[in-house]
């Protein structure tokens, strides 16, 4: 077995660079000479196929290990994972005598292109900062969102400019200059690379949303969470979303054919989250206002003794729709009217907790108390899904740092 201390390996070239400098790429272009057998093109499969080549051939990635000489079609080089000649396995050396192929060299030219992000970054960066070096941003279609730390903002555009280079299908990348604003939840940002356009669309849960992301509050990692909450509705429930942004809760609710109020404090949120009904064709099912929680919450109970959704089909499926014209059934009955709201919704984690004061108010003190008494004493109370921080782990010790 041949020692690994011959293989070939490639490592980009170092090129420390200043704050501001620019990134030239032609300066990560390297060659690299390996070994290869230069074999007939019809035995390319035997000879790949050899129980003492497998183990040999080259293993750089993204590089064929297979090459088509230019100006030979009869010919292949077979390249090996070795860069000198004389380190050859004895075994690779009596092959190409018994088969009569010749031992050739080969350049493998790799350019900027050939490196990941975190390679070209941590040959740029002074090497005081590579090894907490942040490799991490989030995704929003077109746009990469990446959160630097003090002491990599004289780089900023130097990561800015990797992360577009090696992100296909990316036109922007910003990073975050404030804490999130805390009464609209959404953040300063400034772009470092690309397009200077903040429009965003992201589909999650089998929904679109398009925003401004400059302007509201989005978090993708929280997918999971929207979904798991949804799962708990069931068709025809009347949810309440006090902090409900551009849709991530109530949009996927109203496609799951429950009735939804939807509020949200910034304008802007409350602007794409009724665009985003239409494009989602969820309008009549959901219902925009744009109020303090706590407002919200003593609006929205008397909303539904007076102003239920009334008149509101299904939704059905493409094969649905496609069975009842082909069968010529009628369409399906209305949602029965909801008066009595099954599900509030409270994620925004940093003060949620501080607008549960209003339920009192809102179910026991109105002026519609007995209306309200009776009517949720036969139905039963909403469930109060209220997000909130905590550094526990532990479910007992989260739950008692809570109530704290």
């Amino acid at each position: 077995m041949a020692s690994t201390s011959y293989r070939v390996s490639a490592v980009p070239p170092i090129r420390r660079l200043e704050p501001g400098e620019p990134l030239n790429r032609d300066e990560f272009r390297k060659s690299i000479s390996v070994f290869g057998l230069k074999i007939p093109a019809s035995r390319t499969t035997e000879f790949m196929r050899t129980k003492e080549l497998k183990g040999s051939l080259l293993q750089l990635p993204k590089i064929k290990t297979v090459v088509q000489l230019e100006g030979d079609n009869d010919a292949r080089i077979l390249l090996l994972d070795f860069y000198q000649a004389d380190r050859l396995p004895e075994e690779i050396v009596e092959i190409a005598r018994q088969n009569q192929l010749d031992i050739v060299s080969h350049a493998v030219v790799l350019d900027y292109s050939y490196w990941t992000a975190e390679e070209i970054l941590k040959s740029t960066l002074p090497e005081s900062l590579i090894e907490d070096m942040p490799t991490a941003f989030t995704l929003m279609g077109h746009l990469a969102h990446v959160n630097l730390r003090d002491e990599y903002l004289p780089y900023k555009y130097l990561f800015g400019q990797v992360i577009l280079d090696k992100n296909r299908g990316l036109r922007s990348v910003v990073n975050k200059t404030d804490n999130i604003d805390t009464t609209f939840r959404f953040f300063k940002m400034e772009t470092i690379a690309g397009e200077t356009d903040t429009m965003v669309e992201v589909h999650e849960s089998g929904c679109t949303f398009r925003f401004d992301f400059a302007k509201v509050y989005w978090n993708s990692r929280l997918g999971t969470e929207h979904e798991r909450l949804v799962s708990m509705f069931q068709p025809g429930d009347l949810v309440a979303d006090v902090f409900a942004g551009v849709g991530p809760f109530a949009i996927p609710a109203a496609r799951k054919n429950c009735l939804v109020f939807a509020n949200d404090l910034n304008p802007s949120s409350a602007k794409y989250l009724l665009q985003n009904c239409g494009e989602n064709r969820v309008q009549d099912r959901v219902r925009v206002t744009n109020l303090d929680g706590r407002e919200f919450i003593n609006s929205s109970v008397i909303e539904a003794l007076d102003r239920p959704f009334v008149n509101v089909q299904p939704i059905q499926s493409s094969k649905q729709r496609a069975r009842q014209a082909r069968l010529k059934q009628p369409p399906p009955k209305e949602e029965p009217v909801q008066r009595v709201i099954r599900h509030y919704v409270m994620n925004l984690p940093a003060s949620a907790i501080e607008f549960l004061d209003a339920f009192p108010q809102a179910f026991g003190a109105s002026e519609r108390s007995k209306d309200i008494k009776e009517i949720y004493r036969i139905e039963g109370m909403p469930t109060v899904h209220c997000h909130c921080f905590t550094r526990e782990l532990d479910a007992q010790r989260a739950t008692e740092d809570i109530l704290k």
